[in-house]
């Protein structure tokens, strides 16, 4: 299939807020965690905002504009060891990105719901508004779906492995946590050998089509 530029940029034009807004609120959702634990960390270094620039990382808004569904933000700095929750905090932290993620995912389904029942004349102004935020809408659903599936996998430094990590006996996490250095190699194996398409991206595309 040719390259479509025209195409591409209209694609990235309309997905791309609902982009930053995925990625600022999953960050966002870690920093509100762990200051509610008792780590302000995030707060002092700024990264308690809705500002995107503030967490955006540059090659994971390359490998958006590349993959044009995942993407990923500068991670939010948290010193574990200023949580009050000793035995679950690291796991709760973790778990706040794609649980906020989740969330977004619905109340976009929901809007995107509520703007199709109501009747809309074709070549009115309302058409033309309503058409580029029903699509942003639904690439909300699908971006944020995909980022917290994708950040639940159980592979250092995602947060399903932060998670599972909370989980493990002492000498076992030590252990695992040693494999951190090579996440993102493995990452990018998942991706060439084909093992995501097979194992995690239906899991993505069965719930977005349930929320959709």
């Amino acid at each position: 299939m040719d390259f479509n530029i025209t195409e591409y940029i209209r694609f990235m034009s309309l997905a791309i807020v609902p982009f930053f807004f995925a990625i600022t609120v999953h960050e966002l959702s870690h920093g509100v965690a762990a200051y509610m634990l008792g780590d302000d960390t995030a707060k002092r270094l700024g990264r308690l905002t809705l500002n995107p620039f503030a967490h955006i990382d540059i090659v994971g808004l390359l490998f958006l504009l590349i993959t044009q569904l995942f993407g990923w933000a500068k991670p939010v700095p948290v010193n574990f060891s200023r949580i009050r929750n000793n035995k679950y905090g690291m796991a709760i932290v973790a778990a706040a990105g794609p649980v906020s993620n989740i969330a977004v995912a619905l109340a976009s389904a929901l809007l995107l719901q509520a703007i199709l029942v109501v009747p809309i004349h074709a070549d009115t102004m309302l058409a033309r508004v309503a058409m580029p935020i029903a699509i942003m809408l639904k690439l909300s659903v699908q971006i944020n779906v995909a980022l917290a599936i994708f950040n639940l996998i159980p592979i250092l430094p995602l947060d399903g492995g932060r998670i599972l990590t909370n989980f493990l006996p002492f000498e076992k996490a030590y252990k695992f946590s040693q494999t951190e250095r090579y996440g993102f190699i493995i990452i990018i194996l998942l991706f060439l050998t084909g093992i995501f398409d097979k194992t995690v991206l239906p899991v993505i595309r069965y719930l977005t089509a349930f929320l959709l």
